[in-house]
């Protein structure tokens, strides 16, 4: 609901008729090159989830498994969905067990933050006018990276920061021998989270997710850059890295669900203060928005309804596991 508004208070804003003469004098097929850059950085990012679970040469599946995570995580705050509806996905698909999933959606993660957090870091040296906002979204981000670390590395830490949380878990109104069991099986998902993780870290490894990361983000500013050429403007690929890491760092601090709203703003405020005319600052933001975000959202909409039943039946098979009673 607060997305929906905020979209809508930034509709009014710019002008709807504004809008709508900003993409009359848009080049659509720069546009649709933009969506196709985007499909880009998705595979590149099927390729990573590939390369982690060890089923490289499984594109076809893989993009599926990264879309449907896309998609659930676009709809939750801070895109909490994503990671555990991909890790379900993954055992359906790529026939990987659950920990083995959230092991690698973690590490997509960790990898993903520490990539925004050096880019924002180091592109902040070319752009003082936005230094200091470009150095707190660097901390923030590698403040995730150091939060998943002791979650997807150290099992004693990951075990604590569990403990820690299930006293709120409690105060469900949940039976008492179906939380005995939740807190079992999350401390085992937990374990085996780790050992899958530490049996992947080698420096070859790493190396090579780190590159694909790098790689995706990359990609992604390209996306965003080739936006702004269909809307006749230029601006530097400094700034656009910089402005387009830091909305989706807003984005996850906002918790809105796929940072809805609240991206789209951030997007179009941070146009304006670079130069660009309120009516284009925002048709660009939209626009992005589109070819991106929207367009995954619908493919993850359409592979979600094809093996719909597929996942339903795990989070079923999970829920009554967790209905029966310790032996």
């Amino acid at each position: 609901m607060i997305s929906l508004v905020l979209i809508v208070l930034l509709i009014l804003w710019i002008g709807p008729q504004q809008i709508i003469d900003a993409f009359k004098t848009a080049n659509w097929g720069l546009l649709i090159l933009a969506m196709i850059i985007h499909l880009v950085a998705v595979g590149l990012r099927s390729i990573r989830w590939g390369f982690i679970i060890n089923k490289p040469k499984e594109f076809k599946n893989n993009f599926v498994v990264k879309t449907i995570g896309l998609f659930a995580g676009n709809f939750s705050p801070v895109r909490t969905a994503g990671e555990p509806v991909t890790a379900i996905a993954g055992k359906k698909i790529n026939k990987i067990s659950l920990s083995e999933g959230l092991s690698a959606g973690l590490t997509e993660r960790f990898f993903d933050f520490i990539i925004v957090g050096l880019l924002l870091l180091i592109s902040c040296i070319w752009l003082p006018k936005i230094r200091y906002l470009a150095i707190i979204g660097g901390i923030l981000s590698l403040s995730f990276v150091v939060l998943i670390y002791f979650i997807n590395w150290r099992e004693n830490a990951s075990i604590w920061l569990y403990e820690k949380i299930h006293p709120l878990i409690e105060r469900l109104p949940i039976q008492e021998e179906v939380l005995d069991n939740f807190y079992e099986k999350a401390v085992q998902l937990l374990k085996s989270m780790v050992t899958y993780t530490k049996s992947f870290t080698t420096y070859k490894n790493l190396i090579l997710v780190i590159i694909l990361s790098a790689l995706s983000w990359l990609v992604e500013c390209l996306r965003l850059l080739t936006v702004f050429y269909a809307f006749n403007l230029e601006i530097s690929f400094v700034a656009v890295i910089i402005i387009f890491l830091l909305a989706n760092i807003i984005g996850v601090v906002t918790v809105l669900p796929g940072g809805i709203g609240s991206i789209e703003i951030s997007l179009t405020g941070l146009f304006v203060l670079f130069g660009v005319p309120r009516a284009l600052s925002g048709s660009i933001a939209l626009a992005d928005r589109l070819v991106s975000f929207w367009v995954v959202t619908v493919l993850g909409l359409i592979f979600s309804f094809y093996y719909a039943k597929d996942i339903f039946d795990e989070i079923k098979k999970f829920s009554i596991d967790l209905k029966i009673s310790k032996k």
